[in-house]
């Protein structure tokens, strides 16, 4: 028969990461990490509770796949196409002026929307002076953002992503294609700043025109959600822009008086 935790064990499972190793789930959506957690016991064939308990404990390398499998690593490039076309067409106006750029990529996972709004940014002549901050908690999907490195077989869903989302150029001439993998061209990753950072229990670290978390936030519990939302406020600068994805919302937050929706798009302006 196939095991499933108990609540009780996996509080225990979530005070042993915090205690032990600092990583902070205890207010992630208890639904969402129950299931993560059930299917990590099935998928590594653990015969109790207590020896994953064990391995999560004592095992640094696998502490890192707990992590990985309990922080959900899923993007694309140019997801949500009307939502990058938003950005385009409606911030990045208001970002000519700046002589200075700085974006906050919170929770960027693998990387895919890092380079996404890189090449938009390059496209609307502002990537010489923007500075793109990713960041995550995990930090073996950075290393693999950093590289740059992605399976040449999603390329042709990117490129029409990136269609959609009102890209000008040929798609293709952002990466080098070797064998099943392509590599993304240098000019792009050198305006990214990739860095491990916890929205759990990490303070704000610069003052921001534009904060892109995507998608990350509906693994949260409301007060998470609150708490995550007052670090961006502190983190961005007045008339700055803040985006989430399609089912995340400011609406019922602390936060919300200062702030005004654009148009219907998950991205709202800093008024206060």
């Amino acid at each position: 028969m196939e095991r499933s935790i108990s609540n009780e064990e996996l509080e225990l499972l979530l005070n042993d990461v915090l205690e032990v190793h600092g990583y902070d789930f205890t207010d992630y959506s208890r639904a969402s990490i129950h299931r993560r957690v059930n299917r990590l016991l099935m998928l590594d064939s653990f015969p109790s509770f207590a020896e994953l308990r064990f391995r999560v404990r004592n095992d640094a390398a696998y502490l890192k796949r707990f992590v990985e499998e309990i922080t959900v690593n899923v993007t694309e490039m140019f997801r949500d196409p009307d939502a990058y076309r938003a950005i385009k067409e409606l911030v990045f106006p208001q970002l000519f002026s700046k002589p200075f750029i700085r974006v906050w990529h919170a929770g960027c996972s693998t990387g895919e929307e890092v380079y996404s709004m890189a090449i938009l940014l390059h496209e609307a002549g502002l990537l010489h002076k923007s500075l793109i901050y990713a960041t995550d908690i995990n930090p073996e999907v950075l290393e693999r953002a950093r590289a740059g490195i992605f399976p040449l077989s999603q390329m042709k869903q990117y490129s029409e992503n990136y269609i959609a989302a009102g890209g000008t150029e040929d798609f293709s001439s952002y990466y080098t294609a070797r064998y099943d993998k392509v590599i993304f061209n240098e000019n792009l990753r050198k305006r990214m700043v990739f860095a491990t950072h916890n929205l759990v229990s990490d303070s704000s670290f610069n003052e921001f025109q534009l904060i892109l978390c995507r998608n990350v936030m509906i693994y949260f519990d409301k007060n998470l959600q609150n708490n995550v939302l007052h670090l961006f406020d502190a983190s961005l600068e007045k008339l700055g822009y803040l985006a989430l994805g399609a089912k995340e919302t400011i609406k019922f937050s602390g936060i919300i008086p200062k702030y005004k929706q654009l148009e219907k798009h998950k991205i709202w302006r800093k008024i206060k």
